[in-house]
């Protein structure tokens, strides 16, 4: 499960950096901010569907399961992203500019194992049939 995650994650990352892309090629570099919004709400998808189907084989496709699994993804995944941009302005407070890529590094490394702790033990958690 863990190598899967992984695998979809490195996906994830490419879709979002590819969306990021094209949304700067059809928006322009001022919009940034926006091609960013876009990129993060189509890597959230996409990795919300590979890691339902793929990776924690989440079997209930209902209308309503989606939408409460979905609703929860996200807001773990704006929490874990949250956390990143709380400690990066932390980092950049705190200590020499030569370090804020390594920071970048640790902290990416902290929001994937918050995605992956939230995204199986609250998203996909088995729950016991009634």
């Amino acid at each position: 499960m863990q190598i899967l995650y992984l695998f979809f994650g490195v996906l994830t990352t490419a879709v979002n950096y590819a969306s990021f892309w094209i949304a700067l090629q059809i928006l322009g570099h001022r919009a940034a901010p926006v091609a960013n919004v876009v990129s993060f709400i189509l890597a959230t998808l996409f990795a919300f569907l590979t890691n339902k189907r793929f990776v924690f084989e989440a079997s209930d496709w209902q209308w309503q399961t989606v939408v409460k699994e979905g609703a929860a993804f996200t807001t773990a995944r704006l929490f874990s992203f949250g956390v990143e941009e709380a400690g990066l302005l932390l980092g950049i407070l705190l200590l020499p500019q030569n370090y804020l890529m390594a920071i970048k590094v640790i902290l990416s490394f902290a929001a994937v194992l918050l995605n992956y702790i939230f995204a199986k033990w609250l998203v996909f958690r088995k729950r016991k049939a009634s």
